[in-house]
């Protein structure tokens, strides 16, 4: 104990001895002892040293401490300090106490090397990685707590190695994810630490961890948490939700399908009095910002990106991100991520950006919120991160957006100005002639995202005047814009003024490109074409290389989309004109000066505007796409002679003319398909009366068999009467009863009968009708079959109609055998009668009383049921009568349909006939062209492939449509 005393502190007699020393000692006490008590105390006395002495404590304990941990895991607390010891040793996180400020620079130094030097001797041996894993699954607190922040410290050191053994060991990361389980909340915030450096740029468990119910569980703590006003645990858990969920496919995927989105929405519930931001409550809401950007990010595949953009608009997500975005009182850097957080939501979405469209901000009167956010954008005094911000809302409200852009535009146009409120824009016109080159160059860039691919509003645009100043008459905004572009240097401006000049040539690259007629425009201005060959020919500074640059590229532009339209500014002539002044090679290396600026590489990389400052804000990440796109063509053009750019343009000319012939085909296609599904309609209608009219047959030749065998039942009964009869004059009597009731029956049968020719007259007029639809069919069918295939399915049903009518007149025939059977039937009861009557009968009056009463009693009775049989029996025959008749009314339908079709198939077999000829008359024109095309060296596309499986697609279809 005296040893154990000096160890601590306590007074001894005698010299001290060193700190190497007494980790010797007590090293071999661990090694050596064989009381765990002496263990114990050893292992503690290691435990404090080993902050002060962490070197000396790593080199000589390690062994002995892992030793400790394989043999002594039954007592928890020599395990506890052991793992304590192992973490001081290994971890990189300094104590301040005891030492000098001198002694914290000299540690500090070597403190990275010294941590990570140790971890890679502890995992050397991949067991004691293992090891650890089976201690943190101890409840004990004492093991599990400083078992897993040993785990996090050498995660930290050699993250990918631990990560690799954590991943092939059985179950390991299953067992770390029962750490958000624990009850103790020490333990559970470490678990999620650990998690963080686990699932850091390791994909597989990333994978595995979110499969294993980590989204469920870290929800579930931020809401115990209180959301975005909980503490630090909350920005553990969602900064661990992003390594899960950022650049992995899948687990975005399992997060959407999970219903997860939804439970993002009350993070963003945000009370009307936003006064109390604290720190961590900006830091938490900044992170669930990025979460949800991770979610919709542009890099996601497209597919993924929009279902996730849908999911956050029904659930109400982006309502809240807007409601946040015009509240008041919001810190400046939450609200600049919730502007880039809502511009990614409504990026490409439409539903999004007419959502986003119809916002108002709660002003008096009420303003768009994209009319608010655009004044935040051209006003000077707003942040420079802010004004990027609400640029890339603008661009990815505008994305994809056709119907966005045409109200930008139209706000510009004469006719839908309204002087008493701020329109969008005249807020761009201001930026664009403001004085500040920020706002020059963003108003540009806006203004071109409203123009981009969408050559309607390029020359809608060009109706746009502006009122310059006070008697002079106003000019086009093309006009004013290349006029601020000549005298960019003499006016005074705050900022870069190549910025400025940057953004209108960039603008008018973008309304130029695709669109003729701005050509024309531009080209009309006399004074445009000299100014950009003497910018282009001048011999400037490193900044105005990148002018010159775009110089050339708008020069390039006016060259490659002219119509030829005006005679002064033709192809040959501009490119003559380079030729003279700036020369080809020349104007193609100021032409590569723009692909080659950092500044361009680095708005390539992403669509959002990040610049370090205002300077370097340069380029757009659409413009880029353009330049990359523009460059080759332009490059090929001024090399072009004067008769290739005339044959290239009548090719351009004969496939517009083709093209036209294409979409009038598809339009006569279209038409043709909406009559072939009338048609189908009306097939089907039939189809449907075929079926009910077969069931009642079926229902009716069921009950004729019925009482058929009810019938001969009766047959056999009689017979059966007429023997047992023995009274003599009661037999007369009842005879004459029987004989009355068979007459009776027999002109039942007689009616029935002439009945029955009546309705087999009905069934030959049928019969002939049919025959002569069918021959007038076999007359059409020869010239009809070749144009119109499609049409003939109602035909067609007309013969199944018919053959199903010939069925059912064959069920009438024999119906009516079955009633001649009858009738034969009937006279045989009537000869056994008259035998009856004419046979003197035998026997004693007196004996035979009572059986002739029965005997009357049963024919009575028999007599009433063929009664009833013979109503039944006319009854069907009327409902047949009936369906006869409704028969005749759709041979008569279809009679009248088919008179219709051979009308409609004369008119289209002769518009057929005059499209067949306007295809050959331009196949030929084009086969000219393709040859002398090919002659000068052209390459051209062979478009029979593509032909050829275009028209057995066709051909497909009308399989498809007639097996239907």
């Amino acid at each position: 104990m005296n040893f154990l005393r000096g160890v601590m502190g306590g007074p001894s007699a005698g010299p001290q001895p060193s700190g190497a020393d007494t980790i010797q000692k007590l090293c071999d006490r661990v090694a050596s002892s064989t009381l765990l008590d002496d263990r114990r105390d050893a292992v503690r006395a290691l435990k404090s040293l080993s902050k002060k002495y962490r070197l000396e404590v790593g080199i000589q304990a390690m062994e002995h401490l892992i030793h400790v941990l394989q043999t002594d895991r039954s007592d928890s607390e020599i395990i506890g300090y052991a793992l304590d010891t192992l973490y001081n040793v290994i971890s990189n996180d300094l104590e301040e106490e005891e030492q000098d400020d001198s002694e914290e620079e000299n540690s500090a130094k070597q403190v990275d090397d010294l941590g990570s030097q140790f971890t890679e001797i502890f995992i050397k041996q991949q067991e004691n990685v293992t090891l650890l894993l089976t201690l943190v699954e101890e409840f004990d607190f004492h093991v599990r707590w400083p078992g897993v922040k040993l785990l996090t410290s050498l995660l930290k050191q050699q993250g990918p190695q631990v990560q690799q053994i954590i991943l092939v060991s059985p179950m390991g990361v299953s067992r770390l994810m029962d750490l958000l389980a624990d009850s103790r909340e020490v333990i559970r915030n470490d678990g999620v630490l650990l998690l963080q450096q686990l699932t850091k740029s390791n994909a597989a468990i990333q994978k595995i961890v979110a499969f294993e119910n980590a989204f469920e569980r870290l929800l579930d703590i931020i809401t115990e948490e209180g959301n975005s006003d909980g503490g630090i645990v909350v920005e553990d858990c969602l900064l661990l939700l992003q390594n899960l969920l950022k650049n992995n496919n899948s687990n975005q995927n399992f997060f959407k399908e999970g219903s997860y989105i939804q439970r993002m929405k009350p993070w963003f519930e945000v009370g009307d009095d936003n006064c109390g931001w604290s720190a961590q409550k900006v830091t938490n809401l900044h992170l669930m910002l990025q979460l949800v950007r991770v979610l919709v990010s542009p890099t996601n595949p497209p597919g993924a990106t929009s279902s996730c953009q849908k999911a956050m608009f029904h659930c109400g997500l982006l309502q809240q991100l807007c409601t946040i975005l015009m509240a008041t009182g919001v810190p400046a850097d939450i609200l600049t991520e919730t502007i880039n957080t809502v511009s990614e939501v409504i990026r490409g979405c439409q539903t999004n950006q007419d959502y986003f469209a119809s916002v108002n901000a709660p002003s008096n009167p009420p303003r768009p919120a994209i009319v608010v956010l655009l004044m935040s954008m051209v006003n000077e005094r707003q942040p420079f991160v802010l004004r990027c911000a609400v640029l890339y809302c603008f661009q990815c409200f505008l994305y994809k957006n056709q119907k966005g852009q045409g109200e930008i535009v139209s706000t510009l146009l004469p006719s839908t100005i309204d002087g008493n409120s701020v329109s969008a824009g005249q807020l761009l016109c201001g930026g664009l002639f403001s004085t500040d080159s920020l706002s020059n160059w963003c108003a540009a860039v806006a203004l071109a995202h409203a123009l981009q691919e969408n050559a309607t509003l390029k020359e809608q645009l060009l109706r746009v005047q502006l009122a310059t100043s006070i008697g002079n008459p106003p000019v086009s905004l093309l006009q004013q814009c290349t006029n601020i572009l000549s005298q960019g240097d003499k006016i005074d401006r705050r900022g870069s003024k190549v910025q400025t000049r940057v953004g209108l040539l960039m603008l008018l690259c973008t309304w130029l490109s695709n669109c003729s007629i701005a050509v024309t425009h531009f080209l009309h201005n006399p004074a445009n074409v000299p100014f950009l060959t003497g910018q282009i020919a001048e011999n400037l500074g490193e900044e105005e290389q990148l002018v010159q640059g775009l110089c050339a590229l708008l020069l390039g532009i006016s060259i490659y989309y002219n119509d030829n339209s005006l005679e002064n500014y033709r192809k040959e002539k501009l490119k003559q004109l380079i030729e003279k002044r700036i020369g080809r090679e020349n104007f193609i290396e100021k032409l590569g000066f723009i692909s080659k600026h950092e500044l361009y590489s680095r708005a390539a990389q992403k669509p959002q505007p990040s610049f370090s400052s205002p300077d370097h804000m340069m380029f757009d990440h659409e413009f880029t796409k353009l330049v990359k796109e523009l460059e080759g063509v332009i490059s090929k053009a001024i090399y072009k002679s004067s008769e290739e750019d005339k044959k290239e343009e009548e090719v351009k000319k004969t496939l517009e003319q083709h093209d036209n012939i294409v979409t009038h085909y598809k339009k006569v296609i279209r038409e043709q398909d909406q009559e072939l599904e009338e048609l189908k309609q009306r097939i089907n209608t039939l189809t449907s009366q075929n079926e009910q009219l077969q069931a009642t047959v079926t229902q009716q030749v069921s009950q004729i068999q019925q009482h058929k065998d009810q019938y001969n039942l009766l047959k056999v009964q009689l017979g059966k009467d007429t023997q047992h009869h023995n009274s003599h004059g009661e037999t007369f009597q009842m005879n004459g009863i029987q004989t009355e009731e068979v007459s009776k029956l027999k002109e039942e049968l007689e009616e029935w009968k002439n009945k029955h020719e009546l309705l087999q007259g009905q069934l030959k007029e049928k019969d002939s009708v049919i025959e002569k639809l069918n021959s007038s069919q076999l007359e059409m069918g020869t010239t009809e079959q070749s144009s119109q295939t499609s049409k003939f399915g109602g035909l067609e049903h007309n013969n199944e109609l018919q053959k199903e009518l010939e069925m059912l007149r064959s069920q009438i025939q024999l119906q009516s055998a079955e009633i001649s059977k009858l009738q034969m039937e009937n006279q045989k009861l009537q000869v056994m009668v008259l035998t009856t009557t004419a046979d003197p009968m035998l026997g004693d009056s007196g004996a035979t009383a009572a059986t002739s009463s029965e005997l009357e009693g049963r024919l009575e009775q028999e007599i009433k049921e063929l009664k009833s049989e013979v109503k039944a029996l006319s009854e069907e025959k009327e409902s047949l009568k009936q369906h006869l008749d409704s028969s005749s009314s759709t041979v008569a339908i279809l009679q009248d349909e088919k008179s219709k079709l051979q009308r409609e198939v004369a008119e289209s077999k002769k518009e057929q006939d005059d499209l067949l000829v306007l295809l050959a008359d331009q196949d030929q024109k084009i086969s000219a062209l393709k040859i002398k095309l090919k002659d000068l060296g052209v390459p051209v596309e062979d478009e029979d492939d593509t032909e050829s499986g275009d028209q057995g697609d066709e051909d497909e279809d009308g399989d498809e449509e007639e097996q239907d």
